[in-house]
């Protein structure tokens, strides 16, 4: 007895819709990684990026402030930027006392214990953030690399090679 196959194909005009209804996914999803994805991770990473400048300004002035401690004097001389790369000489009669950015355009006088507590407090603060800030980051990166996979499967391609792939940023 002879095996009889039975084949189920669509005809000719319903196979082409289904073409192209995969092509609109297809074009759906790539909107949706180049318009949301990679635009939430370029703003995430550019925050972390802002919080990495913050946390180098804070450890700049906390090295600034043991450099005056161990100068031990109280008379500064010091060059002050009055922008656009102006720079004049300016003498400080006691350096005891600075003003620290606090946050949101707030500065208060501390004097240098005072500033350093809050410097150390601060910098484990920023660096709480940015630790959070990888997180959502790779998250992101995550969320890429299945919806790419699933673009993958959507058009029937074979899995790149290991050696053929890279890092998304």
């Amino acid at each position: 007895m002879e095996e009889e196959t039975l084949t189920m194909s669509l005809p000719g005009n319903a196979n082409a819709n289904a073409n192209a209804n995969v092509g609109q996914k297809v074009v759906q999803y790539e909107n949706f990684i180049n318009e949301v994805l990679k635009r939430d991770l370029q703003k995430v990473l550019e925050q972390r990026d802002l919080v990495y400048e913050k946390i180098s300004q804070y450890l700049q002035l906390k090295n600034t402030i043991q450099s005056l401690q161990e100068a031990g004097s109280q008379q500064l001389k010091t060059d002050v930027d009055l922008g656009c790369n102006f720079y004049v000489q300016a003498e400080v009669e006691d350096s005891s006392r600075i003003f620290v950015a606090v946050g949101y355009g707030f500065f208060v006088e501390m004097n240098h214990d005072e500033a350093l507590r809050f410097i150390e407090k601060k910098t484990s603060q920023l660096t709480a953030f940015t630790e959070q800030l990888t997180k959502d980051s790779a998250k992101i990166k995550a969320n890429i690399r299945m919806v790419l996979e699933g673009l993958r499967e959507l058009q029937g391609l074979t899995d790149l090679p290991d050696s053929r792939r890279r890092d998304i940023f």
